[in-house]
């Protein structure tokens, strides 16, 4: 038990050590991650209408 308390102290220190983001920073970061999320879902869309109508189109017609 002993190790465990000592572990909670130690990674509380660590914790003041960490360099957080910002509100901006978070909201930016945000937004990238939403919009590169819907851009790659759109490509993927975009690739599988494409291969599923050459499918269609060229062997099981």
């Amino acid at each position: 038990m002993a190790n465990f308390i000592e572990y909670l102290k130690e990674t509380k220190g660590e914790m003041k050590h960490v360099s957080w983001p910002t509100r901006d920073q978070v909201i930016a970061y945000t937004t990238i991650v939403i919009l590169v999320s819907l851009l790659t879902a759109a490509l993927l869309g975009a690739f599988d209408a494409l291969f599923t109508s050459l499918l269609e189109k060229y062997l099981l017609s």
